[in-house]
């Protein structure tokens, strides 16, 4: 297929973004420990309207795989917690700091906690262990994910563009430029919250 687009246009504009989201976010919800967005920056520095789909996906894809540590925990908490620990960037002492939160602040803490670098998946299984009522953890947990997602699609989307006159709008460059920024991103992730 050589229909002059960028492979990364291709993939950005195609069906395997919007799946690819959806999974990603179904995954880090779970046991993956790269955010879904890594994965949206990417598509909306090529085009924001096809971001905006992939967010929608990524947030459906966590909300899921919140369900599934939630009702997991539900059965078997301390199983779920020794799960955590294995994931990078999850400790006991984060794990604590959650079950801190929640007692304090009820839901508002999965709202504030994902802004603070704590991984989502850490409240759901808090919430599923202490046998928090489903529902309202389920609507809060649409703008704890979502919220963040769509702020990273559109700073990456407006940098995209502020910098195009000097990228020219190339897909190599901005993907350079991504991959430069989560690798640094993680590196000092993981050095200063790393578990």
């Amino acid at each position: 297929m050589n229909d002059g687009l960028h492979p990364l246009d291709r993939f950005a504009c195609g069906p395997a973004a919007p799946i690819g989201a959806l999974m990603w976010g179904l995954a880090e919800a779970t046991l993956f420990f790269i955010v879904p967005d890594v994965i949206l920056t990417v598509i909306a520095c090529r085009s924001l309207r096809a971001a905006g789909k992939a967010t929608l996906l990524a947030i459906l894809g966590a909300l899921c795989g919140g369900m599934i540590m939630y009702v997991a925990a539900g059965a078997s908490p301390e199983a779920l917690r020794s799960t955590l620990l294995h994931i990078p960037g999850i400790s006991s002492p984060l794990v604590e700091r959650v079950q801190a939160q929640l007692s304090e602040r009820g839901l508002l803490a999965v709202l504030i906690g994902p802004t603070e670098g704590v991984p989502y998946k850490i409240y759901a299984v808090e919430w599923g262990a202490s046998h928090g009522e489903w529902l309202p953890f389920l609507l809060i947990s649409i703008p704890a994910r979502g919220i963040r997602f769509l702020l990273g699609v559109l700073l990456a989307g407006g940098i995209a563009r502020l910098i195009a006159p000097w990228t020219k709008r190339r897909a190599n460059v901005e993907l350079a430029i991504l991959v430069a920024f989560w690798l640094g991103f993680y590196t000092f992730y993981f050095r200063h919250f790393g578990g």
